[in-house]
């Protein structure tokens, strides 16, 4: 019975989202945030981006809003954010076909890459650096690459959070799907909160430019 309730209101969750998303947009931008990583691994190095989602989610007050959407395998949740909309999105992939769940969702909502952020984990930087790339190239990192060939663009902003690199190479596989370590923990959540601002803070000050062409 439990099982049975908890389905049903995923249901109602997702068909309002879908409700949500066929309504006529409100007069300000959108965008769309995608925090990648690998889906039903929570807490490891290499999903910090959806750590990150889920603390902007709290931040904006749709913690509780989060709906599965099959038409693009991914947890969608609306937000506002002054007069522009924020579409937060995990996807329900791996990291390397990320870009998947980011191109359907980017269709659905009339997208372009230059509308896009994502959110990730970067191994040159320690813990607790962050830093805002606007476009280039992947760097390496399979989830971006994926975006990247999914979009048929590198245009997408990025915010990459440092999780560190381990001394010895052939350790990387085994340090990005590890999770933080206590010490480690200690300096994840106020990091999430400072990624938090600065990507909000981002985002409020392209949503007050006017068009291009203007």
């Amino acid at each position: 019975m439990l099982r049975s309730g908890l389905f049903r209101s995923g249901m109602r969750r997702s068909w309002a989202l879908r409700q949500r998303v066929s309504e006529a947009r409100s007069p300000g931008k959108r965008w769309l945030v995608a925090g990648l990583g690998n889906h039903g691994m929570p807490g490891t190095r290499h999903s910090v981006g959806m750590a990150v989602l889920g603390q902007i989610a709290r931040r904006l007050g749709v913690a509780e809003s989060w709906a599965r959407d099959p038409r693009c395998a991914a947890d969608l949740a609306l937000a506002p954010l002054g007069d522009a909309q924020l579409v937060l999105l995990r996807p329900r992939r791996l990291m390397n076909v990320n870009g998947r769940s980011v191109a359907q969702a980017a269709k659905l909502f009339g997208l372009t890459a230059e509308e896009i952020y994502l959110v990730h984990d970067e191994l040159d930087k320690p813990l607790g650096k962050l830093s805002l790339k606007l476009g280039g190239s992947a760097r390496g990192h399979n989830g971006v690459r994926s975006c990247i060939c999914c979009l048929n663009s590198s245009a997408m902003p990025r915010l990459r959070v440092g999780i560190g690199r381990p001394t010895n190479p052939s350790m990387v596989p085994d340090y990005v799907l590890g999770y933080f370590s206590p010490e480690e923990q200690e300096l994840l959540s106020p990091l999430l909160d400072q990624a938090t601002d600065l990507l909000l803070d981002h985002i409020r000050a392209r949503s007050q430019e006017p068009p291009s062409g203007l």
